[in-house]
């Protein structure tokens, strides 16, 4: 269950009952128990002029509307969305959350194996969170489909043919002697249905890997669950829009 606001905790923190103070709720309850705003409120310390530290996180939470949301804000966004919150406080949050993305990265296995499309939206999910702009990433794998590092970005922004060239879909694999690559893009809308333009991007990189004797395996597209649809992402290759090498 997403545990959101505590709606006792209004006023001014000093104006509270000790029980209900941030940090004492964090001591009395534990970190896995206290509502999201408690927490954002730990991480704050204080909160702005006219707005204190738990009515702060409140507001950044309503602002973004979900946390993976909140994790993908830069620094610069996050100081201009909390009402005076400063460089400060903005990069201390920031930071703090990237720790989170980080450490869900680290779940996967040091040699991951990306034999499916569901490995490789596992891979992406971490990146992909919260993102309100399309993302283009290039995963890199040896002769085994394991992955060879991080994914790399390589554009952000609206996917056309101009920000996704076969030179720098195809820079990394080739310093890393990859055999094979998975290319991978978000769809913020959260509907992962590949445009015709993902189409003619995939088949023009399908295109260059053969030149360049690097197998493009499958181009995989990160959405949302929702009602009606099971699972968040879309192979290419399995859908059969594209003909992919055997």
């Amino acid at each position: 269950m997403t545990r959101r606001t505590d709606s006792r905790l209004g006023g001014t923190v000093r104006e509270l009952p000790e029980n209900l103070r941030p940090r004492e709720l964090l001591e009395q309850r534990g970190l896995r128990e206290v509502q999201d705003d408690v927490l954002l409120a730990v991480i704050l310390r204080s909160g702005v002029r006219g707005q204190n530290v738990v009515e702060l996180a409140r507001h950044l939470i309503r602002t973004y509307g979900s946390l993976s949301a909140l994790a993908a804000a830069s620094p610069e966004e996050l100081s201009k969305a909390g009402r005076g919150l400063g460089r400060v406080k903005a990069q201390v949050l920031a930071a703090a959350l990237e720790l989170g993305r980080r450490m869900e990265a680290e779940r996967l296995p040091r040699k991951f194996k990306v034999r499916t499309p569901a490995d490789a939206a596992a891979v992406i999910r971490p990146c992909a969170g919260g993102l309100e702009h399309e993302v283009f990433w290039t995963l890199c794998l040896d002769a085994k489909q394991g992955l060879k590092g991080s994914p790399e970005k390589i554009s952000s922004g609206v996917l056309d043919a101009s920000l996704v060239h076969p030179r720098e879909v195809f820079s990394g694999a080739i310093k890393s002697a990859a055999a094979s690559v998975v290319v991978v893009h978000n769809h913020p809308s959260g509907d992962p249905t590949p445009s015709s333009e993902d189409l003619r991007i995939t088949k023009q990189l399908v295109e260059a890997g053969r030149i360049l004797d690097i197998r493009v395996l499958d181009h995989v597209i990160v959405g949302r669950t929702c009602e009606g649809r099971q699972q968040d992402y879309i192979s290419l290759r399995e859908s059969g829009l594209v003909k992919f090498d055997a």
